[in-house]
């Protein structure tokens, strides 16, 4: 039932479509698309580390598009830092929705929809929410924007003036500019060349000082962390990595992380022994981090939001996959290698709830991946860079 709505849980699947049936009126009356440019347009951003990173592009197609706009972003607290390195970005707004916050750290619904009532005061032309989620649509709505725009796909089409369908088999990054190209008026967009995310002096100066001056060496990182169960590669084989590629002349390995991930950087550390090893786990917020990667000569991760910060930055990436569909959320480098292991059930997608046989362990779908393969596609990258 309702299997048009691409909700994964079934249950949830079926309340969004019997809400999307009461909600049809709303999307009764459409009003005529305005004849002049917006002059005040609000992009809605409100999830994790990668999917932010993952729409910059339309963020870069959305100020092509509209040179002389004020172009806003609301995006979850943590994202902040990260929002304000954008290019084009006039005002970034902070919005912790309940449904992506951690436990008790979110806004409650009330407090939410008065915050998004509150944008009617900025007068917006226009909004466009990058999530497929009625949840998203419905804060859209709220904003009292003219011109309203996202995917029906996730339910809450009838909040839109401008609905379109989330192509599932593309990134997430197309899709994006799918919206600016329909919003533009059907012109393609071509965001403008150059970096993507742009670390500022102060970031660039903490990123320096952990570094300690070791621009003459090549820089390997390690980001080690998968950030959930199923994405996690073997420890022992991200240190033999380490281990090899130490051996490349001058060579130092950087191991990235967040604080919480201390154990099993230290795992790693220790695996790699006496090797060059600069430990930069904890030890930089995310504009520091984003600085820090720009310095590196390629970086060693899964399908992480560093994979998509090292991108932005014009980083050469190797990512290994497992879960989740490169097709949708690879790294959009211009100097990358994507590893995976081709199995009939991967990848399965089912990255927060895996397969019970999934559990506990390194999933065969990341397990498949050898240390082999990853040193030679860090050389390869590494040999392209110094052409």
């Amino acid at each position: 039932m309702f299997d048009h709505l691409q909700i994964y849980v079934p249950r949830e699947r079926v309340l969004v479509g019997l809400a999307d049936i009461a909600l049809a009126p709303l999307g009764w009356r459409r009003r005529a698309r305005p004849a002049t440019p917006p002059a005040r347009v609000l992009l809605l951003r409100l999830e994790r580390i990668g999917d932010l990173l993952m729409v910059l592009d339309a963020v870069a197609a959305a100020r092509a598009a509209w040179p002389d706009a004020e172009i806003d972003l609301a995006v979850g607290s943590w994202n902040v830092p990260l929002a304000e390195l954008i290019p084009g970005v006039h005002r970034v707004d902070s919005l912790d929705v309940p449904w992506l916050s951690r436990e008790g750290t979110g806004l409650s619904w009330s407090a939410l929809l008065a915050r998004a009532g509150a944008w009617r005061e900025r007068r917006y032309d226009m909004v466009i929410a990058f999530e497929p989620d009625i949840r998203t649509n419905l804060l859209a709505w709220r904003s009292g924007a003219r011109q309203r725009l996202g995917y029906w796909t996730g339910g809450g089409g009838s909040f839109l003036t401008d609905a379109l369908a989330y192509d599932r088999n593309s990134h997430v990054s197309a899709n994006a500019l799918a919206l600016i190209q329909h919003a533009s008026g059907g012109a393609t967009p071509h965001p403008p060349a150059g970096p993507r995310l742009v670390p500022n002096r102060s970031a660039v100066a903490a990123a320096d000082r952990v570094l300690g001056g070791r621009d003459a060496t090549r820089l390997i990182g390690l980001h080690v962390s998968g950030g959930r169960e199923s994405k996690q590669w073997h420890l022992s084989r991200f240190a033999a990595v380490g281990r090899a590629l130490t051996h490349e002349a001058g060579a130092t390995v950087v191991l990235t992380g967040a604080s919480t991930d201390r154990g099993i950087v230290d795992q790693v550390r220790r695996a790699i022994g006496d090797r060059p090893i600069i430990d930069a786990a904890g030890a930089l917020d995310l504009p520091g981090t984003a600085a820090l990667l720009s310095r590196l000569d390629v970086l060693i991760t899964g399908d992480t939001g560093p994979m998509h910060m090292a991108a932005a930055v014009g980083t050469p990436v190797v990512a290994l996959f497992g879960p989740s569909d490169p097709r949708r959320y690879g790294p959009l480098a211009t100097k990358q290698r994507v590893l995976r292991v081709q199995l009939p059930c991967s990848p399965c997608g089912q990255v927060r709830l895996p397969p019970e046989r999934c559990r506990g362990h390194v999933p065969d779908c990341m397990d498949g991946i050898t240390v082999e393969a990853v040193v030679r596609a860090a050389r390869e990258l590494m040999a392209e860079s110094a052409r």
